[in-house]
C-alpha cells in the first residue's frame, strides 16, 4: 500500500472542532471509575462499540501486533500511569503514550507483551499488577494493531524508566480523562484527507502534558466503555 509520511506539525495548533461539553456528553459515572467497578464493568461487559477503531494511515510499514499496559494506580482516586517518549524514536516520538511495543514472538499474548514492556520500559513489576481486561483492538497510522490491556497497580511501586526510551514517567486522575469536557477533537487537512484525533491537555501544575493521538483515541474508548 502506498501513503505518504505526514509533514512534522504541531498538534497544539491544529483547530478543535468539537468538545465535549459541545456533544452533550456526561463524565463517565463515577463508581465505575473505582478498582470495584472497573472490575465489574469488565466481568459482565455491557453492550457497546468503540468510537475509535482504525486511524487514516500515513506510514508505508507492514502491520506489527503491539500492546499497551493502562496502568491505573490505586491511590484515592484512580490515576493513569503515561509515559513520556524520547525525541529520538523512529515512531511517536516525544509524545505521551502508554507503556507497550511490539507483541514478541515469546510473548504468550497481548496481555503477556504489555506486561513485559511496562517492565522494560518503567520498571513497573507485575508484582503489583492485577489485569482486568482488554479494550478492543487499535489500528494506528503507522500500522500498529494494538491491544490495550487495562489493569490495576498497587501503590508501592519503584520506577525505573528506560532512559533511551522514556523521559519522563507522571500520573493523571482518571476522573479527569473520563470526562468528556476534557475532550478536544481536531481536524486537520492534508493532500485531499481529512485527519481527525482527540487530545486530552493535562496542567499538572508544572507543565502542559500534551495527551493526543493514539494515546488519547485508546483514553476516548475506555471513555465509552465505561459509559455505557
Amino acid at each position: 500500500m502506498s501513503s505518504t509520511r505526514l509533514p512534522p506539525f504541531d498538534p497544539r495548533t491544529v483547530p478543535v472542532v468539537a468538545t465535549g461539553a459541545s456533544e452533550g456528553l456526561l463524565p463517565a459515572p463515577a463508581h465505575r471509575l473505582t478498582p470495584e467497578g472497573l472490575r465489574s464493568q469488565f466481568q459482565v461487559p455491557p453492550a457497546w462499540a468503540p468510537e475509535l477503531v482504525r486511524e487514516r494511515r500515513f506510514a508505508d510499514r507492514e502491520p506489527a501486533d503491539a500492546a499497551v499496559l493502562l496502568p491505573l494506580v490505586q491511590r484515592e482516586h484512580l490515576s493513569l500511569l503515561l509515559t513520556q517518549r524520547t525525541a529520538h524514536l523512529s515512531t511517536h516520538s516525544g509524545q505521551i503514550a502508554f507503556p507497550g511495543g511490539k507483541v514478541d514472538p515469546e510473548d504468550a499474548d497481548a496481555v503477556a507483551a504489555a506486561l513485559r514492556e511496562a517492565h522494560e520500559e518503567i520498571g513497573l513489576s507485575a508484582d503489583h499488577i492485577e489485569v482486568v481486561g482488554t479494550l478492543p483492538e487499535y489500528i494506528t497510522g503507522t500500522a500498529f494493531h494494538i491491544t490495550p490491556v487495562v489493569a490495576l497497580v498497587r501503590p508501592g511501586f519503584e520506577l525505573r524508566p528506560n532512559p533511551h526510551e522514556v523521559d519522563d514517567v507522571f500520573e493523571v486522575p482518571l476522573p479527569f480523562l473520563m470526562d468528556p469536557r476534557h475532550h478536544r477533537r481536531h481536524a486537520f487537512a492534508f493532500e485531499g484527507a481529512v485527519r481527525e484525533w482527540y487530545s486530552m491537555p493535562w496542567h499538572d501544575g508544572r507543565q502542559e502534558r500534551f495527551i493526543w493521538g493514539a494515546t488519547a483515541g485508546m483514553l476516548r474508548n475506555l471513555y465509552r466503555f465505561l459509559s455505557a
